[in-house]
């Protein structure tokens, strides 16, 4: 079976990086992305691109990185892998807004490979909303389900449970936010050849853009106050409890003496927690809240 050199997905991978920072910039129209550059010490390095105090991203990350050495005795041991040396490239991106009305948005695409020939692709998609509006959910859940469909019709249904499952706060019992999809382990076979899975993985990358430009556009002139800037706070912290507690791509990357400063670039720039918060009946808060719930079809027709 045809198998891509990782290192030709690793250029690939970095191509989508910048296709996704042109695009973003242009719809920001006013904030750049700054590129620090680093390397691992064990082996590899990255590009970690961060925009902060544009028009209407307050801090968005865009990280390409290519690692590779000893698999760590950590990462052995949690996924149930034999003694070899690894390799693993990505991109990873998580925008937050300036504007509540705008969602946060996360993307990963990743891929792994083992000197003794192990190997798969990762990745998700995941939409935040401060406030669910069902119109956004839907338009959203269809982008993905029309990029699923184009490869295999069963992706979606799979893909999004996976979502539900993984984007969830047990410990809030809530969803991060409506969902998105997410896969692990994705290996090629007869149906899907390796030429067309890294083609999906692609195709979610650059499909990207094309998403979060579409809400930047139509939800950045929305109207909000004080109590929408407070709601906001709260649920940014919810999405740092999710990331630093339960997200695996957080742990992973520390446990492979990854870049602490390109793992951390999810974090929002400013977050708050307040004591037994319980938003007022009736609110477009207390609605969202509502609708943070796994098994939800967003796409109605």
């Amino acid at each position: 079976m045809e198998k891509i050199n990782k290192e030709i997905i690793a250029e690939r991978f970095q191509k989508i990086q910048q296709h996704i920072c042109e695009a973003l910039e242009k719809e920001d129209g006013i904030g750049k992305f700054k590129t620090d550059l680093w390397e691992r010490p064990q082996g590899g390095g990255g590009a970690t691109k961060v925009l902060a105090n544009g028009k209407i991203i307050a801090k968005g990350g865009v990280a390409f990185s290519a690692v590779h050495g000893p698999t760590p005795e950590k990462i052995l041991k949690k996924l149930s892998l034999e003694e070899a040396d690894f390799f693993a490239t990505g991109v990873s991106i998580v925008i937050h807004p300036i504007n509540p009305m705008v969602p946060i948005i996360h993307m990963n695409i990743r891929y792994f490979e083992m000197s003794n020939g192990t190997y798969w692709f990762g990745g998700g998609i995941d939409l935040t909303p401060h406030f669910v509006d069902v119109e956004d959910a839907s338009y959203f859940h269809k982008q993905l389900k029309a990029h699923c469909d184009a490869y295999d019709d069963s992706y979606y249904e799979k893909f999004k449970q996976w979502a539900d499952d993984y984007f969830y706060i047990p410990h809030r019992k809530e969803t991060r936010g409506i969902g998105g999809i997410f896969f692990d382990r994705l290996s090629a076979n007869e149906k899907m050849p390796f030429p067309k899975l890294l083609s999906f993985v692609e195709g979610l990358g650059y499909l990207f853009p094309k998403i979060y430009c579409h809400f930047m556009a139509n939800n950045h002139k929305l109207p909000y106050g004080d109590q929408e800037l407070k709601w906001q706070a709260l649920r940014r912290g919810r999405y740092v409890e999710f990331n630093l507690v339960w997200d695996a791509g957080t742990k992973f990357g520390l446990d492979t003496n990854g870049r602490t400063e390109s793992i951390l670039m999810s974090m929002p720039p400013e977050a708050n927690w307040v004591y037994n918060q319980t938003p007022e009946a009736g609110s477009e808060a207390l609605k969202t809240l509502e609708l943070l719930k796994k098994g939800i079809n967003w796409i109605k027709d």
